[in-house]
């Protein structure tokens, strides 16, 4: 199939047709299911020379390893609880979520739990299984991350993050042959520990310093979360819990990031929002001002509850909380005027949007852009009559945020309280 054929649609045609292509998918990844599940009773793999069947799809079928992954465990379970078929057809379920849920299905809860989770993404099913399946708390810890890497055979072996190793129980995924980092010449490497077999990949590994994050929720209000951090990061960590051996004696790490991030919240919600608990009567601005003032800016938040407005022609509000920019319903070029009524919170895909819809198709204005256009317009202001340092009109170009329709691009300047 040529990828121009899809140019050639109206934009009613492709929305309906990009919805069968995703139905068909989904008709098609449940069919793949089924005939796993009965290839891997078979065992065929075997006969074909393959010792599983996660290396017989990944060299035959050449799905990538998270597909293998989630599909096989789908198969397992698809073969246990033939209900999943159905859910995974419709679109109730996707091979990710029924492999998370996989370990907790039993015969007794299957339909309730597969029922539960109907819908739900990733996280929302991690969440899920958190509330009903409770798990202790992880120790707090501090640990130096290993700089090298292993590959399979060699003499020389240094040690493997846990993160780099392949879930207890899974065959490990086949990792991309990168040459491994060198060290430092004048820093020695530590003695490796003792490293069983099993425990080593038959693959070279490459350990990043910033390993990828884990947010993961463990009970009800309760999440490990995990992080590389830098060395200047864990001095200030150190300094932080010295600081607060009074406050916090034992130190915990939890409670000093709960602390600071308090403090952060609190400083980023005042400068992009306006937020405080002291709010100071506003002075006035002029009528040609494209700034939002802190009262307007801080009822705006609170409305739209720090998330984008946005609402489809089907009634679907955004939920985007990131990339928040204040927006003029009607546009400051029309006459919009920055009161609690005409702003409202975009995220930064539906500003540039509703600015198209207003303006026309490729008038989504850049950081650039706007940046030329605000010194263009102080240049005009500083030689009109009544303008110039010291008065009104060169405050109010000062404080103005550049932007498609005279907010932020990147979010709201500093607010005054």
């Amino acid at each position: 199939m040529l990828i121009t054929h899809a140019s050639h649609l109206d934009n009613a045609a492709l929305t309906a047709e990009l919805s069968r292509l995703a139905h068909c998918e989904r008709g098609a990844t449940a069919a793949l299911i089924v005939h796993l599940a009965e290839f891997d009773r078979r065992r065929l793999f075997e006969g074909a020379g393959y010792s599983s069947l996660f290396r017989y799809c990944l060299a035959v079928l050449r799905l990538s390893e998270d597909a293998v992954y989630n599909r096989i465990k789908a198969a397992r379970a698809a073969r246990r609880y033939p209900v999943i078929i159905e859910r995974l057809e419709s679109g109730a379920l996707s091979p990710t979520t029924v492999r998370l849920l996989a370990p907790r299905l039993t015969c007794e809860n299957h339909q309730e739990l597969l029922a539960a989770a109907s819908g739900m993404g990733k996280q929302a099913v991690l969440e899920l299984l958190a509330r009903r399946f409770p798990e202790p708390d992880v120790a707090a810890r501090v640990r130096k991350v290993p700089s090298r890497a292993v590959v399979a055979g060699a003499s020389s072996t240094a040690a493997v993050p846990t993160a780099c190793l392949p879930p207890v129980g899974c065959e490990p995924l086949a990792a991309a042959r990168v040459p491994p980092p060198v060290p430092p010449p004048a820093l020695a490497p530590a003695p490796p520990p003792a490293l069983t077999p099993e425990a080593v990949a038959p693959a070279v590994l490459p350990v990043s310093a910033t390993a990828r994050a884990v947010v993961r929720p463990l009970a009800p209000e309760r999440y490990e979360i995990r992080f590389t951090a830098s060395g200047e990061l864990r001095e200030k960590l150190r300094v932080a819990q010295d600081l607060l051996g009074h406050a916090i004696p034992s130190g915990d790490i939890a409670e000093v990031f709960d602390r600071a991030l308090t403090l952060l919240v609190a400083d980023l919600s005042r400068r992009k929002f306006a937020a405080t608990g002291r709010p100071r009567r506003s002075r006035g601005q002029s009528a040609r001002s494209r700034n939002i003032p802190a009262d307007v800016r801080r009822g705006a938040v609170a409305r739209d509850e720090r998330r984008c407005a946005f609402v489809a022609l089907d009634g679907h509000r955004c939920e985007e909380r990131r990339f928040l920019e204040f927006h003029h319903v009607v546009p400051y070029a029309a006459g919009g005027q920055p009161t609690i009524d005409n702003i409202q919170l975009r995220c930064r895909a539906h500003n540039g949007y509703e600015a198209e819809q207003f303006y026309g198709p490729g008038k989504r204005r850049t950081r650039g852009d706007a940046v030329r256009d605000d010194r263009a317009v102080a240049s005009e202001r500083m030689t009109a009559p009544g303008t110039g340092p010291g008065t009104s009109a060169d405050r109010d170009s000062r404080m103005r945020a550049p932007g498609q329709d005279g907010t932020a691009l990147f979010g709201p300047l500093p607010a005054s309280p």
